[in-house]
């Protein structure tokens, strides 16, 4: 009997197991953690500054900082390029610029030069903004779902074979105590 429950238990806790993994996203009224694709980033380093900058649709969001102590630049100016062509960078704060850019990029890779004015230091940071189509980042979405579906018919298949299981064991306990008693 000891071992009867210890694989009931052991099945329990698998079909628990199975189930916090199937629900784990099933919540359709909370935004996902991380469901969608991340948003274009860049980099331009030097020795003395690191410049960073986020996309969104047209807008450009950049952080300054220095780059020995990764501390925002303060009272800086920043002229900036984006293949080849001049965009202006207006601060936000210390070591924070954004930039509206006139129409949203397409998908490619876009060359950044940034000159950066801080005091009596002044430094050119080169970097790249890779922008990859939309399609892209969709194809996982139907696989996802797929994986939630195979989880749950994989969890429904083990709770059915566990009923029928102790469905058995039960009915050959009935038929022993039924046979010895006679």
């Amino acid at each position: 009997m000891n071992t009867l429950l210890i694989r009931v238990a052991a099945l329990a806790a698998t079909l628990v197991l199975l189930a916090g993994a199937a629900s784990a996203d099933g919540d359709h009224d909370a935004p996902a953690a991380s469901g969608g694709p991340a948003l274009p980033r860049f980099t331009a380093v030097s020795d003395t500054f690191e410049l960073v900058g986020v996309l969104n649709g047209k807008q450009l969001t950049m952080y300054l900082d220095r780059f020995a102590d990764n501390s925002p630049v303060k009272d800086a100016q920043l002229d900036l390029e984006i293949d080849g062509a001049k965009v202006q960078a207006t601060p936000h704060g210390e070591g924070e610029f954004e930039a509206l850019l006139a129409e949203a990029p397409k998908a490619g890779v876009l060359s950044i030069a940034a000159t950066v004015f801080a005091g009596k230091e002044s430094d050119l940071l080169a970097g790249e903004l890779d922008i990859h189509e939309a399609a892209h980042a969709d194809a996982a979405a139907p696989r996802s779902r797929w994986q939630r579906i195979a989880t749950w018919a994989v969890g429904a298949l083990l709770a059915l074979g566990l009923l029928a299981w102790l469905g058995r064991r039960m009915t050959a306990a009935r038929q022993r105590r039924i046979g010895g008693a006679a």
